[in-house]
């Protein structure tokens, strides 16, 4: 198995289509909601995939290399996890067009651009279900769901109960996955849009399509098409089924996310968050975890910086240890500028353009930390060493032949000194080094080398 070679070098930034930038007026539904409205599950605000376009300066600038959109294909809904039409581009977004427009945009300045696959379930607006609504059991297509029962109840309230429904909501009619017309269709999908451009998939609950053939045909079809596209799962804990030859790439690494904000809000010490960590390194080929998606927060989530009380350094301090961790770090849109919000849609707010609303000191700590790591090979690449833990403090070291580079963090309110032995950074007696933040300087005395921490901050030395 060879994971795709661009993924350990990648830094995703996520956007979530209708609420980043609004780019083409045009085709804004007539009951458009104002830019930067109070985000509801049925209101559109008008982003699109010309808005991307017209803002990709900003995320060079950010030094992002790869995009991770929310579905894009034809849905009623402002989320578009209820696809109606997986070979169109929702004209509220764009036209096909565009897409290729944004794909162009893209390629041309090295990056890369993986879309979200809705495979498990559609939206009652797909022309199978709506045959099958319309024709019931004379359907030609009520094998492609889990049918119960006719006639179908599919509106009103209540959960589905005379077909199955993804966590019983009506609105999401689940595919009947053994049926192999259905398989041959979302096979296809697959294909096409690899075809179109995109340089992989995010598979949305895939471990709820139970079955490894359907996913190792599926990985058989996308890597056909393009061997190096990468294939993630929104896989919530750490289990390794669904990483190998068999299923995908890298999984949405959650239990990253979930080790720092149990440490930082002081649930757990630093010595319980290693363990977490440590736990991830031996539950994975090494290959598998080097091409984890690693996020802070995602549309699903409350945003990092609202889990943290607001607490910015506890927000820089997770970057500081995302950004030095092993797998493609992602960026959910605005995190960099503090935008906050709760569990979504709370956490789909629009971007907001007005600069003066941007927090600058932690965008600029956020480019100088992507800046870093995509100049630091060792950081992208190099061995992973849990170095010491305590309750407060926690060191690892990223190594890579001779540049060697020590990570410690400051998980407390108050200023901690610790002292680290160097030789497993292979520094001798003597040799001065720095930090790669603020240049500062430390030598190696008595095979150790002595660090101040200020309370919620970290370092990186090298």
């Amino acid at each position: 198995m060879t994971t795709p070679y661009w993924v350990q070098d990648a830094i995703f930034y996520h956007i979530f289509p209708d609420r980043f930038a609004n780019g083409d007026t045009t085709n804004d539904p007539p009951n458009v909601q104002k830019w930067g409205a109070s985000p509801t599950n049925w209101g559109f605000q008008g982003g699109d995939l010309r808005g991307i376009i017209r803002h990709l300066d900003y995320l060079l600038d950010l030094g992002v290399n790869a995009l991770y959109l929310n579905p894009i294909f034809l849905a009623a809904s402002n989320h578009r996890y209820n696809t109606s039409d997986y070979y169109q581009i929702d004209p509220r977004l764009g036209t096909l067009t565009d897409f290729h427009a944004l794909v162009d945009a893209i390629h041309k300045n090295d990056m890369h651009l993986i879309l979200d696959g809705v495979f498990n379930h559609c939206g009652r607006g797909f022309f199978a279900f709506t045959d099958v609504l319309e024709n019931g059991e004379r359907s030609a297509y009520k094998d492609w769901f889990h049918i119960k029962q006719f006639p179908l109840d599919a509106y009103g309230g209540g959960d589905a109960e005379n077909y199955v429904g993804w966590w019983n909501h009506k609105s999401l009619p689940k595919f009947n996955t053994d049926n192999p017309k259905v398989r041959e269709y979302i096979f296809s999908v697959a294909r096409v849009w690899i075809e179109q451009g995109a340089d992989g998939w995010r598979l949305d609950v895939p471990n709820e399509i139970d079955d490894d053939g359907f996913w190792k045909e599926f990985r058989r079809i996308v890597k056909s098409a393009n061997r190096d596209a990468y294939l993630v799962g929104e896989i919530w804990d750490i289990n390794p089924r669904w990483a190998d030859e068999t299923h995908f790439d890298g999984l949405m690494n959650y239990p990253v996310k979930d080790a720092l904000a149990a440490w930082l809000q002081g649930r757990e010490n630093a010595i319980q968050f290693g363990d977490r960590i440590d736990t991830l390194f031996k539950a994975y080929p090494r290959e598998n975890l080097y091409a984890m998606y690693v996020p802070l927060d995602s549309h699903d989530t409350e945003r990092f910086k609202t889990l943290m009380g607001g607490n910015t350094n506890k927000l820089k301090l997770a970057f500081m240890f995302q950004m030095a961790f092993p797998g493609a770090p992602a960026i959910y849109y605005g995190d960099e500028i503090g935008m906050e919000g709760g569990k979504d849609p709370d956490s789909r707010r629009a971007f907001p353009w007005l600069q003066s609303k941007w927090d600058q000191d932690l965008l600029q700590w956020v480019k100088n930390l992507i800046s870093l790591r995509k100049r630091t090979p060792s950081l992208r690449r190099g061995e992973f060493i849990r170095l010491q833990a305590d309750e407060k403090v926690y060191v690892f070291a990223r190594i890579l032949g001779n540049q060697n580079i020590l990570i410690a963090l400051n998980g407390s309110g108050q200023e901690q000194r610790i002292e680290v032995a160097s030789d497993t950074l292979n520094w001798n007696e003597g040799r001065e080094v720095q930090s790669l933040i603020n240049g500062q300087k430390f030598s190696i005395s008595g095979g150790k080398i002595s660090i101040n921490l200020a309370p919620w901050n970290g370092i990186w030395i090298g």
